[in-house]
């Protein structure tokens, strides 16, 4: 266990950071798979670029690479150009 005051402090804000880094990339996830799941070019077209957003904010804070990033923008564009 901790012992000092700024060790205590650095638990509490890591706890904070990586429960709001967990909730992003689920929202995240789950906005990728409700994308991969649609049949319609225009639903699709229209939810495109907001996921792409998502995905960006989570390279730009490192909680995902940025080539994971990148990998999943190609693959997505790519499902919703052959739909």
């Amino acid at each position: 266990m901790a012992n000092h005051k700024s060790a205590l402090k650095r638990i509490r804000s890591n706890n904070k950071k990586r429960l709001l880094n967990r909730f992003q990339h689920k929202t995240a996830r789950n906005a990728i798979k409700k994308l991969r799941e649609m049949t319609d070019k225009k639903e699709a077209n229209k939810m495109f670029p907001s996921v792409i957003s998502l995905i960006d904010k989570l390279a730009k804070k490192n909680i995902i690479h940025a080539n994971k990033a990148a990998n999943l923008k190609s693959k997505l564009a790519s499902h919703v150009a052959s739909l």
